[in-house]
This record gives structure tokens, sequence and C-alpha cells, in this order.
């Protein structure tokens, strides 16, 4: 299984036979200036409405859009009801995070989660491989509650997402505040890296990615 960061928190997620899924497409404004997604899927993920996880229209193809449980080319996508603030939703409402197999691999993508895991939640997520947290804060969980969301589900690889840089102005902080302390730390010069199931590392391992876009 490959994964790439395209940006914010789009990822493109391609298993070993080809089928491709993007999580939660983001359209080009003035404060998120990454690249426009000019990829092709089989299947998009999203997390929540907001223009920044919902710009479907921009990937080609003709992909199955799952905002909700489902079953798409023989993978099974699992959704948690979240929210995408710390008050219930009344904010900024409500967020889905999705988790779904690719190659023996277990994947999470947590949109914009804005609050700390419940019981219910954690155990419905359950075993997590490769985590895909966001780590900005303010729209989502900060660098402090990211940090006890991967004590608490203890995956294998977190790839970090949603946080500031040259091509995101958001009013977030950027992903150094989520790193400081950590130890197994991976910044690879690329935006693509690959996982195979049995080959995943034993302690939690922090890979932060270029954005492809």
């Amino acid at each position: 299984m490959k994964i790439k960061w395209l940006g914010h928190a789009a990822f493109l997620i391609i298993s070993e036979t080809g089928t491709k899924i993007i999580t939660d497409p983001y359209a080009v404004d003035e404060r998120l200036t990454y690249g426009e997604i000019k990829e092709s899927a089989d299947v998009v993920t999203v997390s929540h409405e907001h223009t920044d996880h919902s710009n479907v229209a921009a990937v080609k193809g003709n992909p199955e859009v799952v905002k909700g449980a489902a079953r798409v080319r023989r993978i099974e996508f699992r959704a948690i009801s979240t929210y995408h603030d710390n008050s219930g939703g009344s904010q900024w409402g409500k967020n889905t995070i999705f988790c779904f197999g690719v190659d023996g691999v277990g994947v999470c993508h947590l949109g914009d989660l804005g609050h700390p895991l419940s019981d219910k939640q954690a155990a419905e997520m359950g075993s997590v491989d490769i985590l895909l947290l966001p780590v900005g804060g303010f729209f989502t969980i900060d660098a402090e509650v990211a940090t006890r969301v991967c004590d608490r589900l203890k995956p294998k690889v977190v790839i970090p997402m949603h946080f500031r840089n040259d091509k995101c102005r958001f009013p977030i902080a950027g992903v150094d505040e989520f790193l400081k302390g950590k130890k197994n730390v991976s910044r690879p010069d690329a935006s693509e890296t690959e996982f195979k199931s049995g080959e995943l590392p034993a302690a939690t391992k922090i890979v932060v990615l270029k954005p492809a876009l």
C-alpha cells in the first residue's frame, strides 16, 4: 500500500491491486494554496462538508463518494461519528472518522476531529496501524490532544496533517508543536511512502511527509 500526502487532509492511498482512495479533497482558496487536485480515484471519503474537506468535484474519474459506513471495491469503510469541535458540534458541526483496511494494513483518517476520543469511539476504531492525524489545533485537536489520541490508540505509524505551513495559512499551529519531545520521528524528503503488512514498526513511528501539491 502506498500513501501520498496531497496536502491539508487529502491523501491518495493506492492498494497493491491499483484501487485508489482519496480522503477529504480540498478546494483551493486564498488561505489554502496547495495545488489543485487532479488525481483520479475509485473512492473518495468525506469527513464533513466544509470546502477544505469536501471538494469531490476536483477528483478525476468516477469515484464512489463515501460519507458513512460503506463497502466499496471489497474495502470495508467503518464510520465513527465524532464532532468538529469540543462542544458537541455547536461550533462547526459533526465529523466522521473513517477506518478501513488496505492490503492487510488498517488505516484511520480522523478528519477534523475536534475533541478527545471517548471510550466508545476508541473502541469502535479498534486496532489502528496507520493514523492520519490532525495536529494544528483551533479547527481541530491541538498538539496536546493529538498526543493523547496517539497514546490511547498506539498506532504503528502516525502521519500528521492539517497543520500550518507555507501553503496553509489557517490560524493553526505548525507540525513542530506536535513533534516536540517525540521520539522515532522521520521527515523524508518525499510526499509518498509505502507500507506492508507484517513490516510495520514495533514502536509508534511519526512520518512527516511533504505535500505533493
